[in-house]
């Protein structure tokens, strides 16, 4: 449970700097693009506060560059859940694309606890993948050690 405080904490932080992103390029991007760039500041930026805090105590194996791209692919669907909320506000509810903050709110609730889980158990682990199809084998694998480590204690 405090791992995900932490990560919760973390994302919080990061939706900060996605909407101060989004509101910082809008006016010379247009709204569409300054979402999509923001989502990669801002998850590159809570890459970094989970490596130093929320998983601390095995963040600390691999290469910087590879955990980062592997943060990115495994939580691709937090980004598609993420990003599909805000588009879908933005698109469909005007005010929502006067001011963003409210979809960008929604979409980081929306992929918080895929990312969480992703991260958890695809990036932040003793096991490192070190390669694209051992990342692809640990995203569809399924050990008796992971439902017990998701039950409330």
């Amino acid at each position: 449970m405090g791992q995900f405080l932490r990560f919760a904490v973390v994302g919080g932080m990061g939706f900060a700097w996605d909407t101060g992103t989004v509101y910082l390029l809008r006016p010379a991007l247009g709204l569409t693009m300054a979402i999509l760039l923001a989502y990669f500041v801002a998850a590159t930026i809570n890459w970094v506060f989970n490596r130093l805090w929320t998983f601390r105590n095995v963040a600390q194996r691999g290469h910087l560059f590879l955990q980062w791209l592997h943060f990115l692919a495994a939580n691709s669907l937090g980004f598609f859940l993420n990003r599909g909320t805000v588009y879908a506000l933005c698109l469909s509810i005007p005010f929502c694309a006067r001011y963003p903050v409210v979809p960008l709110a929604a979409g980081a609730l929306a992929g918080m606890f895929a990312n969480f889980n992703l991260s958890r158990r695809l990036v932040f682990r003793a096991k490192v993948p070190e390669t694209p199809l051992e990342l692809a084998q640990m995203t569809v694998e399924f050990s008796p050690e992971d439902s017990d480590r998701d039950l409330p204690r």
